[in-house]
């Protein structure tokens, strides 16, 4: 699939272009972050926990369903949801039927707060990140996208 297969480690050129990647992508998150938290008061850690909910049914997640989901740790997500929990966007509830289970409920409080950050945000994403590419470069991103995920054994 990729180019090199039989090199150990990766050519100078082949390095520059992991950087230069790389460096990008985090300027990238750095920015829109940035935005977020300026336009919305919600980190880019708040607004992927309420994304998830907002697209569960009855606003409510499983924490290790919602870990999974977002890719983070078990124990981050419970700190970030004891941050989020105290500014009243979410709240916890142990789960009926399992002891050691506990659900995640989005609040109407963070309802709001994701409902007002959301046209902002994409404003962003399309400001600093879609109006950079024509429309062929942006196929182009996916298609790296999807070829970077199948490598990785993630999902489309």
């Amino acid at each position: 699939m990729g180019q090199g297969g039989g090199r150990a480690l990766p050519t100078r050129e082949q390095l520059r272009v992991w950087r230069g990647y790389i460096e990008t992508a985090e300027i990238l998150r750095t920015r829109l972050a940035g935005r977020l938290q300026g336009e919305s008061s919600l980190s880019s850690g708040d607004y992927q926990v309420l994304l998830a909910l907002s697209e569960a049914e009855q606003r409510t997640l499983r924490s290790s369903a919602l870990a999974v989901q977002i890719g983070w740790e078990r124990s981050r997500l419970s700190h970030h949801l004891g941050r989020m929990e105290k500014r009243e966007l979410i709240r916890r509830v142990s789960c009926p039927d399992d002891i050691h289970g506990v659900d995640v409920i989005m609040t109407d409080s963070g309802a709001e707060a994701f409902r007002a950050s959301t046209v902002p945000h994409l404003r962003a994403i399309r400001e600093v990140f879609v109006d950079a590419l024509t429309a062929e470069q942006l196929a182009h991103v996916e298609e790296l996208t999807v070829a970077l995920r199948r490598h990785l054994d993630l999902p489309d």
